[in-house]
């Protein structure tokens, strides 16, 4: 399983929990994982590993009950709001 919130967020949290959050927009361009967005399926089916993209939470439990139910990796790239925390 792959969450993807297309940012560090985690990173993004800790400059602003030590005061640095202000840094500018090309400060906050470092923490952002676009663009280029990254296709996560192709790539791991690149690698002989079966992957799907889930956009919504019943598209994620549909997958992740399939990939539960097959033999071998599975990876199911679950897109989350952009920055989002979990």
């Amino acid at each position: 399983m792959l969450l993807d919130n297309s940012s560090y967020a985690i990173l993004n949290f800790e400059l602003k929990r030590v005061g640095a959050g202000a840094g500018g927009s090309a400060a906050r361009s470092l923490l952002d994982l676009s663009p280029p967005d990254l296709d996560f399926v192709k790539l791991a089916q690149g690698m002989g590993v079966e992957a799907v993209r889930a956009e919504s939470s019943e598209e994620f439990a549909a997958a992740f009950k399939q990939a539960l139910a097959e033999p071998g990796p599975h990876l199911v790239h679950a897109v989350l709001a952009r920055g989002s925390g979990l």
